[in-house]
Parts: C-alpha cells; sequence; structure tokens
C-alpha cells in the first residue's frame, strides 16, 4: 500500500511540476519575445504567436467583470478549488493513475494561470493561435493546453471499465 501511495505522490508531483514549469518557461520566453511585437504567423499562418495579457478565464470570459469581482472570482475562489482538488488528489484512494495524471494536468494547469494572476496583476499571459482561415481558436497558453487534456484523460478514464489493479492506491 505505502509503494503505491508513493508512486501516486511521485506521478502528482512530476505532473504538477513538468505542467506548471513547461507554462511558466513558455510565459516569460512569450514576455521577452513577443511583448510589444507584430503577431508572427507560423505554417502557412496555421499557428499564430501573439502576446497578449488575458485578465478573464477561458478565452477571456469574465475580463469585463469590475476588477475586485475578477479578483474574488478569479483569484480567491480559483485558488481555493485548486487547493481544494491538490487534497482531494492526494489523500482519494479510489482514484487509478490514469485519473490522477489527468487530475494533476488540470491542477498544473490551474496552478499557473493562478501563478499569473498573483505576479501580473491579475492577469495571465496568452500567446499561442491555432487554426486554418478564419476558423480559428481563441488565444490561449500552454496550462490552457494542460487543463484540457487533464479533462480529455479524466473523461476517458471514466468511460473505461475500472479494473482492480489499476488503482492509485
Amino acid at each position: 500500500m505505502l509503494a503505491c501511495l508513493v508512486k501516486r505522490l511521485a506521478l502528482i508531483v512530476l505532473v504538477l511540476a513538468g505542467s506548471v514549469g513547461c507554462d511558466q518557461a513558455t510565459k516569460r520566453v512569450a514576455i521577452a519575445t513577443l511583448e510589444g511585437r507584430p503577431t508572427q504567423r507560423l505554417f502557412t499562418d496555421t499557428v499564430r504567436l501573439g502576446f497578449a495579457r488575458n485578465e478573464g478565464a477561458f478565452l477571456s470570459l469574465g475580463a469585463n467583470l469590475p476588477g475586485d469581482v475578477r479578483f474574488w472570482l478569479l483569484t480567491v475562489t480559483v485558488g481555493v478549488v485548486l487547493f481544494g482538488l491538490l487534497g482531494f488528489l492526494v489523500r482519494s484512494q479510489e482514484l487509478r493513475l490514469i485519473e490522477a495524471a489527468g487530475y494533476a494536468l488540470i491542477l498544473g494547469g490551474g496552478f499557473s494561470n493562478w501563478i499569473d494572476r498573483a505576479r501580473h496583476d491579475g492577469s495571465v499571459v496568452d500567446f499561442l493561435n491555432v487554426g486554418i482561415g478564419s476558423l480559428r481558436t481563441g488565444i490561449f497558453n500552454v496550462a490552457d493546453v494542460a487543463i484540457l487534456a487533464g479533462i480529455a484523460v479524466v473523461l476517458w478514464a471514466s468511460c473505461s471499465v475500472p479494473a482492480a489493479d489499476q488503482r492509485a492506491t
């Protein structure tokens, strides 16, 4: 049982550190190379790199809310939810390793954007946009990719038949 707990905690720490580290590193590069410069178009305009500060949540939702409302909603409330999810993830004995990895990706992306809000006066650094022609995504960052990948992993794992020997504990 102790070996399973150590394996789960190691997985959680590695995924969290990897996702936060990659996101923060790419944001530092984006600030240094993209801020104040025109959008760069790569791969026949499939990928665009451009600097933006997002004061809202995903796809700028809530960006037009008053500053104090955004602070309480996107910094305080999101922080409480993230730490609650971390507590659930560490303590849960029912999660399989694949589910734990998915939740750790969600947490890693969430914590990295949360760190941005603390460092950048309530905003998150975004710099990626992909698409073809007028069919394009909103502007996003690596943390957003981690969150969406984590959601996909958790959903996929919830659709698969759980095997007793795949439990994380």
